[in-house]
């Protein structure tokens, strides 16, 4: 796995983020309004479930490369 973090470069770990992560925009991201959902207990559509993965996946990503950068020794 942390051989496939690190040939994802910075860039497009965070273009998928902000990109997929956040999409559509307007009226608010997806992910937030899943998130919404998720806190107040409502999550239960399976459409609901699939778009918390779909939009929650480029940040978990995210997480994961910087998980992975500050857990490697400085030599």
């Amino acid at each position: 796995m942390r051989n496939a973090l690190t040939h994802i470069s910075w860039p497009i770990a965070l273009l998928l983020a902000l990109t997929l992560g956040l999409a559509p925009f307007f009226p608010e991201p997806h992910i937030w309004e899943k998130l919404k959902l998720l806190i107040a207990g409502e999550l239960r559509a399976v459409i609901d479930i699939f778009d918390l993965l779909m939009h929650g996946a480029p940040w978990v990503l995210l997480g994961a490369k910087l998980v992975d950068y500050l857990a490697r020794p400085t030599n």
